[in-house]
């Protein structure tokens, strides 16, 4: 496989990872794809026993999230791990953490501290529930977000009872907007030459990307219900039965819904005054969930994503995710990113989502062995290989 191109976006940043499982990693992996030097710092395997909360060394998810990363490894309990962090710290852009703000200051890792040492350093710490009030003690998992960030109760079908997402929607948009509020202090600094500390939760992520069901609470006074497969308050958008699945239709203005009646073969529906307008037709829901599925139910999915297309509506197939990356525009957006690993081969890890014209994001290397990159960065804070050997010796790395 040939060696890809790193990006140069971000190559001036360097970035020290000391976060785990998912929300901070996600965070960092954002910097190490457009090309900063992100130092994921980590114990000495064997020394913490929850290093395993992200799976496997060699398993999918560890591939996944921290691709392009370098691997240190330090005991913080150490008086030689934690100068070796000190000494990281004085000439770093980032510090990524999601410690419990009570083992933040025990480190001597808090914002106040941190920015005597560096005060160009920005410190990004990402928690279940915030850096204060009644929970910030709390440990945060996504799941616990899920249900207190309210996405649980709209998810699912009407009476079911909460029901999660199928993926990690506050880890990640948390580690995403730790990214973004980084990424808008970095600019800030090139105004005022300071760092800032950086705060965001899995809570406040999940609340935000609630986004307009809690408006329609903070605005109208309404609570959102379960809706099952279908849009709240548009119709017909949602899951619709054909003869031999399933598809999703997305009718959203009154054009939609013309074109919608023509491409299934019934223009009439289109003009009839019990279903002209977006509040007739979500008041008549199932009675016109009935109409349209008898009609679906007569030919196959092909046939009716192909009319649809041909009128104009949104519609689309509903994949397993298999048949998601064998989709030819899956494809040609080129997201499954190749990587090439020395002990497990070569794979395809999920790539950024976001294209630049000249410094796009790039995977260039694999997720590093813990310690992989001792010998290497140690030499770069000016490290001997004798002084490597004795940190080795006194448990410090």
């Amino acid at each position: 496989m040939p060696r890809p191109t790193p990006s140069t976006a971000l190559a001036k940043l360097r970035v020290l990872d000391l976060s785990r499982v998912r929300a901070g990693p996600t965070c960092a992996r954002v910097f190490a794809d457009f090309g900063a030097d992100v130092i994921k710092v980590e114990s000495p395997p064997g020394l913490d026993p929850n290093e395993n909360m992200s799976g496997a060394r060699h398993g999918y998810d560890m591939q996944n999230l921290h691709r392009n990363k370098r691997s240190l490894t330090l005991n913080l309990k150490t008086v030689e791990g934690k100068a070796i962090l000190l000494k990281l710290i004085e000439s770093a852009d980032l510090l990524i953490e999601n410690f419990r703000p009570d083992v933040k200051g025990r480190l001597g890792l808090d914002f106040d501290t941190l920015h005597r040492l560096n005060p160009r350093l920005i410190l990004v710490s990402v928690s279940g529930f915030g850096q204060s009030g009644p929970y910030r003690a709390r440990a945060g998992f996504d799941q616990i977000a899920q249900g207190m960030g309210g996405m649980m109760s709209v998810t699912g079908l009407p009476g079911q009872g909460p029901v999660r997402a199928g993926i990690a929607v506050a880890d990640s948009a948390a580690g995403l907007y730790g990214a973004l509020g980084a990424l808008v202090a970095i600019t800030e600094r090139e105004t005022s030459g300071l760092g800032q500390w950086v705060q965001t939760s899995l809570l406040e992520a999940q609340i935000a990307m609630m986004d307009f069901q809690a408006a329609r609470f903070l605005v109208e006074g309404t609570v959102p219900p379960q809706a099952g497969n279908d849009h709240p308050y548009s119709t017909p958008m949602g899951v619709y039965a054909t003869r031999n699945g399933h598809i999703n239709i997305g009718v959203g203005a009154e054009g939609h819904w013309r074109s919608f009646c023509k491409a299934i073969g019934h223009p009439q529906l289109g003009d009839n005054p019990v279903y002209d307008s977006m509040e007739k037709r979500y008041d008549k829901r199932p009675e016109l969930r009935v109409i349209i599925e008898s009609i679906l139910t007569q030919k196959d999915s092909a046939h009716w994503l192909a009319a649809f297309e041909e009128h104009a509506v949104p519609a689309g197939p509903i994949y397993a995710v298999d048949e998601m990356f064998d989709d030819p525009q899956v494809q040609h957006l080129g997201i499954a990113q190749p990587v090439s690993h020395p002990i497990l081969g070569d794979f395809r890890v999920v790539g950024e989502p976001v294209g630049l014209s000249r410094t796009p994001a790039g995977v260039v290397s694999p997720t590093p062995e813990a310690g992989e990159h001792n010998a290497e960065i140690l030499a770069e804070l000016g490290y001997g290989s004798g002084a490597v050997a004795r940190l080795r010796e006194a448990g410090a790395i």
